[in-house]
């Protein structure tokens, strides 16, 4: 194999590209380049490195072994460079830069919104892209260096950053159920309801609430989609316990109802533990830090 002389930044962030995106077509849309420049930089690339680094079939590309062992270090080249044009940049303008922020699926939908509206207008020049994921897909995308920033749950106090918000659990049932119009509800009153369950961050401290009140937690159905489970419960087919969060983007047809005792959980805006933040994401932490969130 040849030494890998000549490889220019274009060629690594159009291979970073085309395996985030999963596809030249769509990395060349994400670059704002055409299909062909991206797919000669892919050429460029291997020539240079003297080797494949990745497949293409008819289903799209996939990575090659050497291309997943050269992945890290292209993103980690890309991360440091892009680290210091902002920096430089930093020194005689506002902060700006592209922050891939991962968070959970309710935090991206009842939180993000409205506060990635209001980064665009305090901070314009820096991009915010949102990457939904589960809480330990987010926490091994933090730690990979796939993203700049994450949005975790409860983490321990210890780590840095900004409480964003914090949020309880309520009880979600239909509408039309008659346990919907009180004005708090225990566990104790839900011992005749089939129980729905969504996982994820709500698991544990669920479990933890059924144990410290002394009763038994009997699953209906369990499933990952909070559209799912709102359809689900809409159709009586049991009742569920969700953090406030899921409040803003609840139909007609749906009830929040106060749980006693409920867990407080707390949200937190921060960076990976193990390399300095890109400016742009202290730039967000910040702006929270001021406003108060």
């Amino acid at each position: 194999m040849r030494v890998a002389h000549g490889i220019n930044l274009a060629q690594l962030r159009a291979f970073v590209a085309v395996v985030d995106a999963e596809g030249f077509g769509a990395a060349a849309s994400e670059l704002g380049i055409t299909q062909s420049a991206v797919s000669h930089a892919i050429g460029a690339l291997e020539r240079t490195v003297g080797a494949r680094v990745l497949h293409r079939n008819g289903a799209g590309p996939t990575i090659t072994t050497f291309g997943a062992s050269m992945l890290e270090h292209a993103r980690s080249a890309l991360a440091a460079t892009d680290a210091i044009g902002d920096l430089a940049a930093a020194q005689h303008s506002a902060p700006r830069g592209t922050v891939r922020l991962a968070a959970p699926p309710t935090v991206c939908q009842g939180l993000l919104p409205e506060l990635i509206a209001d980064w665009s207008i305090r901070l314009p020049r820096v991009t915010v892209r949102v990457f939904e994921g589960e809480d330990d897909e987010i926490a091994d995308w933090l730690g990979a260096h796939s993203v700049e920033a994450a949005v975790l749950v409860d983490p321990p106090r210890s780590t840095p950053g900004e409480l964003l918000a914090t949020d309880s659990f309520h009880v979600l049932l239909p509408r039309r159920h008659p346990l919907a119009d009180r004005a708090e509800l225990q566990l104790s009153d839900l011992s005749d309801e089939a129980l729905l369950f969504s996982g994820g961050s709500c698991e544990q401290p669920i479990h933890d609430l059924y144990r410290n009140a002394g009763l038994r937690m009997t699953l209906t159905h369990q499933v990952r989609e909070l559209s799912t489970l709102f359809a689900m419960v809409t159709s009586g087919l049991g009742i569920t316990i969700v953090p406030s969060l899921v409040r803003s983007i609840l139909g007609p047809d749906l009830a929040l109802v106060t749980l006693r005792p409920t867990h407080q959980r707390r949200l937190v805006l921060t960076g990976p533990a193990d390399t300095p933040w890109h400016p742009a994401v202290t730039a967000l932490i910040q702006d929270v830090q001021a406003r108060s969130y």
